[in-house]
């Protein structure tokens, strides 16, 4: 849908080696349509959400073609731009806004083995009595979740590698629209060497580019 949509743009100095794509960057922002919030925030999960986001914080994963921007914001959210084919703006067919509904620490191997072979991958699932619908296909009834390594920058040289084992899904909602529900299991070695895992959900919805603003 986004494809040759948002068109070339000149692109911003940037000042250090973090994902940058659409003008967006590390330290820069962006604006979302204050009427689509207003009209879908009855029935989305979220409430709240602001109109104003400042990115803290940008990460990238490469999936051997395509490749998945995240910019992380100061409202408890994230920005996901996918490209396909390539990594200029004419390359962009989906953008998401998120915001992180809830993270669960995984304290042991057994937990984290059912959540990943018994429990993400399953048809639908359930998040406050609304039901979702997985959107990856699979030829049997389970789907195993796709693996992630994302490299996420919070400065100019600071970033920090992370294992992500992820599952998408979907309901509709007013207006031909859809909320999303993404699926996150994380882990990543600690400074202490441990491994660290937790359970990342968050929510979110599909945004046009007439519905995007970015200041850069």
């Amino acid at each position: 849908m986004f494809k040759k949509l948002f068109g070339k743009k000149d692109a911003p100095e940037v000042v250090d080696n973090s994902p940058t794509i659409m003008g967006l960057r590390l330290g820069g922002s962006f604006e979302i349509d204050g009427l689509l919030l207003k009209l879908l925030e009855p029935e989305l999960i979220i409430q709240g959400s602001a109109k104003t986001h400042i990115i803290q914080a940008a990460g990238i994963v490469n999936l051997d073609g395509t490749w998945v921007y995240r910019f992380y914001t100061d409202d408890d959210a994230f920005l996901q731009v996918i490209s396909e084919g390539g990594q200029s703006d004419e390359h962009v067919v989906d953008v998401k806004l998120f915001h992180f509904y809830d993270t669960q620490d995984i304290s042991s191997q057994q937990v984290w083995d059912e959540l990943l072979n018994e429990k993400m991958g399953t048809p639908n699932y359930e998040l406050e009595g609304q039901a979702f619908s997985r959107v990856w296909t699979s030829a049997s009834e389970y789907h195993n979740p796709v693996h992630m390594s994302e490299k996420t920058y919070d400065g100019p040289d600071d970033s920090v590698q992370t294992d992500q084992f992820t599952m998408l899904f979907e309901r509709e909602i007013a207006q031909g629209n859809t909320e999303s529900l993404f699926l996150s299991a994380e882990e990543k070695l600690e400074e202490s060497g441990n491994l660290g895992r937790c359970l990342v959900i968050s929510t979110g919805i599909t945004i046009t580019p007439a519905q995007l603003t970015i200041h850069g």
